[in-house]
């Protein structure tokens, strides 16, 4: 994917968030994230696409905190969402190719990597407002996109030390997209995870399914579509793989 559909979909969901919120009201409980009410889930995104912003405005070489969770709520908050959102975009779309700034996964550029970092923040979070909805009706995912957000996840985020998925007997998941030509072997071990692109021989568990399923899946945010083999090490990534901030 480029950088252009990255914001488009950067775009799209986060306005499809702040209408979700509205519609749900602050005090609606995020089922996906347990203990969240939709007002966490706002606070907690718009603060996030802040300090994104920040980085790519300002060229910040190094870590840099974020500014902190506002003490706003209702329709204030709603407001500060979208406001903050709007700036993210347009930061984005008017950074130079070349841009300098810091970033913590492997891409391309800095601006490649913000640009796809912040629409797979912001869409795993518009599926949590969703989930504040007593509507069923929910907004799809791309295929391609879902794709390329596991492979972010699977040879990104849990490749970082951080990452707390661990199993003290190693193990092989496989991850594949029924949808698409999409696999990846995942080795899992008392090190960080290691996960490369493609079916390297012989796993102890599999998860397939849809790539939208899939990406949701493991994220947390929707049961694992399908399961074969050893359930330990799908259970272990249910457990262990969630991504904190901070």
């Amino acid at each position: 994917m480029d950088i252009a559909q990255y914001l488009r979909v950067l775009e799209k969901e986060g306005q499809l968030l702040a209408s979700n919120a509205e519609l749900a009201g602050p005090d609606a409980t995020v089922s996906t994230c347990p203990g969240w009410q939709v007002r966490d889930l706002l606070r907690h995104t718009g603060m996030v696409h802040r300090w994104a912003t920040a980085f790519v405005v300002e060229g910040h070489r190094s870590y840099h905190p974020a500014g902190g969770e506002p003490d706003l709520d209702g329709a204030e908050l709603i407001a500060w969402f979208r406001e903050g959102h709007a700036l993210l975009v347009a930061a984005l779309q008017d950074a130079p190719a070349d841009v300098e700034c810091w970033t913590f996964l492997p891409a391309p550029s800095p601006l490649a990597f913000w640009a796809r970092r912040q629409a797979h923040e912001t869409t795993v979070h518009r599926v949590d407002s969703e989930s504040a909805l007593s509507s069923t009706d929910r907004d799809t995912i791309d295929s391609a996109f879902a794709v390329d957000g596991i492979d972010e996840l699977l040879r990104g985020m849990h490749a970082r030390a951080r990452s707390r998925v661990r199993a003290a007997k190693p193990g092989v998941l496989r991850v594949r997209a029924t949808d698409a030509d999409a696999v990846w072997t995942v080795r899992i071990s008392e090190e960080p995870p290691l996960a490369e692109r493609g079916d390297a021989g012989e796993a102890d568990c599999e998860l397939s399914g849809p790539a939208a399923r899939l990406y949701l899946a493991l994220w947390n945010r929707l049961p694992a579509p399908r399961i074969t083999g050893d359930p330990e090490l799908a259970r272990i990534w249910r457990e262990t793989s969630a991504v904190v901030w901070g």
